[in-house]
């Protein structure tokens, strides 16, 4: 719709909404931003971290499974340690 000086509505609301964006709001767009920086930053230090367990995970599962391996063989040796002695014993 125009207006009698033939400038549309818009104009109008323009300039209406810059005496009604007080520097509060500059302050607290500021405000947000900076929520904002801190939150990308959170979020990629938890991404970094995230990674680094994960990898710390997978170490440790491929350890535990090496120790597992290791304890049955250990086990195994001294098993058959003790069924030699058992035999010496019966046999002597």
């Amino acid at each position: 719709m125009l207006t009698l000086t033939g400038a549309p509505e818009s104009h109008y609301i323009g300039r209406m909404l810059k005496k009604i964006k007080p520097p509060a709001i500059d302050q607290e767009i500021t405000r947000l931003e900076e929520q904002v920086a801190t939150l990308l930053q959170a979020v990629d230090r938890l991404i970094k971290e995230n990674r680094s367990l994960r990898a710390q995970q997978e170490s440790h599962s491929t350890e535990r499974a090496s120790l597992i391996e290791r304890n049955d063989l250990v086990r195994n040796h001294v098993e058959a340690i003790v069924t030699r002695l058992k035999s010496l014993e019966n046999g002597a």
